[in-house]
């Protein structure tokens, strides 16, 4: 096994995760739930399936496609959710509108 890149994995999975959604909605549940341990091992075998998901669809895309097609297409989705998530849409440009019209009125 190689010691370094799973350390690497648990650092790098491990710090993305922090304040992420998934942790956020674990705080909820264990605050407003009887059985910690349920939760706790809800949300562990949830990430597990999907680091497992992720690794194997990962694994699978790496036989098929060149190793540069695949950064190049990880690249073009990370650039394309930050432009959404940085352009403002209709839905928003038209409720700040009407919050700002509220306001002088």
């Amino acid at each position: 096994m190689d010691w370094h890149l799973l350390g690497l994995a648990f650092v790098t999975v491990f710090l993305s995760e922090l304040g992420d959604k998934s942790q956020l909605a674990a705080i909820a549940l264990g605050g407003s739930s009887k059985s910690v341990r349920a939760v706790f091992l809800g949300t562990a075998a949830a990430l597990v399936t999907a680091s497992f998901l992720g690794v194997m669809l990962g694994g699978a895309s790496a036989q098929l496609l060149p190793i540069r097609w695949i950064k190049a297409i990880a690249a073009i989705g990370f650039f394309a959710m930050a432009i959404r998530l940085l352009w403002p849409s209709r839905e928003q440009q038209l409720t700040q509108q009407d919050a700002t019209c509220n306001e002088l009125e």
